[in-house]
C-alpha cells in the first residue's frame, strides 16, 4: 500500500511512525521544521513511561502533494483548523484516486458528520465546520472512514511524538460498508501495535467521545487547569453534567444515544488523573484552538434538532471571546450567527445537499 499521512503532529506522527517501523511505504505532507526533521532523521515516538519507542522510522516526506500521486490510503490527521483553506485542499486533493481510501483522525465532529446518515438529518451541513463546502466537494465520502482516537500524545518538536497513555482506534465507514476495502489498512494498524478496531457505528462512537471531553477541554484553556482538578470542583463538575445533559439529548435525536450517565463518565475520565488536555496543550502552545469542532458544532447541532443548549453557549461564548482575546481563535466574533443563519438555510431536502 502507498499511504501518505497529511498532518504530522501527535496523532499523524504517531500513526505515520507505527506504520513505517513495519515496513510500510509511509509518505507524508510537510512543511517547513516538520518536512526538514522527517527528511533528516525519520520519525521517533518516545513513551511517557519510558517504555522502548521508535526511532527514526523511515518517512518519505514532501512539501508537494502532487509528486506523490493518487494513493491507496490517505490518512487526514490535521486539526479542524487547519483543514479549511487552499493550503489544506492543496494537500489533500491531488492525493485521490477513484479507489483511494481516506482515513479522518482527528478531535471533535467532522465535517461528513450527517453527509449520509438516516433520518431527517441526512445530509445535513455543517457551516461552521466546512464553510464553503470545500471539503465536502474534494473528499469523497463513500470511500471515507472516521477514526476515534483513544489515546494521549503530543509533539514536543518537529519529528517526534511522544505518547502519553492509551492505544486504542476505533474505525468505522462515514457511508456504506467499507469494512472489505479497509481491511488490509486494518490490519496494518494492527500490525503497527494499535488496538484498532471497526466499528459499524462510528458517527455514535463520535458523538459518545464528544460527550465526555467536550466540557473538559475549553474548561481546562479557561482555567488553566488539569482534568482532575476539574472535576474534583463542585460547581464545576454540575456545569459539566449540565453541557452533558444538553448534548445526550441531542444525541438521542441524531440516532447516537448515550448509554451511560455523565457521572460514570467522569469517573472515568478520573481514573487517567492529573493529565493536561489536548486543548490546554494546544493553548500553551500558542496554537489555534479547536473550539468549531467540539463546542460551536454541538451548539449548531442543537439548533438545527430544535434542542436548547444554555450551558453549551455559555461554554461556548466564553472560549471563543478568551480564543479571540489571545490570537487562538480568528473568527470574528459575530461567526456564529453567520454560520446559525447557513445553517438555517442549509435544509436536507435533496442529495445534491448531502454532498
Amino acid at each position: 500500500m502507498n499511504i501518505t499521512i497529511v498532518g504530522m503532529g501527535a496523532i499523524g506522527g504517531l500513526i505515520g511512525a507505527r506504520l513505517a517501523s513495519t515496513g510500510a511505504h509511509v509518505n507524508a505532507v510537510a512543511r517547513g521544521a516538520t518536512l526538514a526533521a522527517l527528511q533528516a532523521h525519520g520519525i521517533h515516538v518516545l513513551h511517557a513511561d519510558g517504555s522502548p519507542g521508535i526511532s527514526g522510522a523511515p518517512i518519505h516526506a514532501v512539501a508537494d502533494a502532487t509528486s506523490l500521486g493518487f494513493q491507496d490510503v490517505v490518512v487526514i490527521a490535521l486539526k479542524a483548523t487547519q483543514l479549511t483553506g487552499t493550503m489544506a485542499m492543496a494537500s489533500i486533493a491531488p492525493l485521490i484516486g477513484p479507489h483511494t481510501l481516506i482515513m479522518t483522525a482527528m478531535n471533535g465532529v467532522p465535517w461528513w458528520f450527517f453527509g449520509k446518515a438516516d433520518g431527517p438529518q441526512a445530509g445535513l451541513r455543517l457551516p461552521s465546520l466546512d464553510p464553503q463546502g470545500e471539503l465536502a466537494r474534494v473528499v469523497p465520502i463513500e470511500r471515507t472512514v472516521g477514526c476515534v482516537v483513544h489515546l494521549s500524545a503530543a509533539c514536543p518538536r518537529p519529528g517526534a511524538v511522544q505518547l502519553n497513555f492509551g492505544n486504542r482506534l476505533l474505525v468505522g465507514a462515514a457511508s456504506g460498508d467499507l469494512a472489505l476495502a479497509a481491511a488490509p489498512f486494518m490490519s496494518a494498524l494492527t500490525a503497527g501495535g494499535f488496538d484498532a478496531a471497526w466499528s459499524s457505528e462510528i458517527r455514535r462512537d463520535i458523538w459518545y467521545k464528544l460527550w465526555g471531553n467536550m466540557t473538559i477541554n475549553p474548561i481546562s484553556v479557561l482555567t488553566g487547569a488539569t482534568a482532575d482538578r476539574i472535576l474534583d470542583d463542585p460547581l464545576l463538575h454540575e456545569f459539566c453534567l449540565a453541557a452533558m445533559a444538553e448534548a445526550g439529548a441531542i444525541g438521542a435525536l441524531i440516532g447516537c444515544p448515550i448509554d451511560q450517565s455523565g457521572s460514570d463518565r467522569m469517573i472515568v475520565t478520573r481514573t487517567l488523573g492529573a493529565f493536561k488536555t489536548s486543548m490546554l496543550l494546544d493553548a500553551e502552545a500558542g496554537k489555534g484552538l479547536e473550539v468549531d469542532a467540539l463546542i460551536t458544532v454541538v451548539h449548531e447541532i442543537g439548533r438545527a434538532v430544535g434542542v436548547a443548549t444554555p450551558t453549551i453557549d455559555s461554554l461556548l461564548g466564553l472560549i471563543r471571546l478568551h480564543g479571540c482575546c489571545h490570537g487562538l481563535y480568528p473568527a470574528p466574533v459575530d461567526r456564529i450567527a453567520g454560520a446559525s443563519s447557513r445553517l438555517n438555510q442549509a435544509t436536507p431536502k435533496s442529495d445534491e445537499n448531502a454532498n
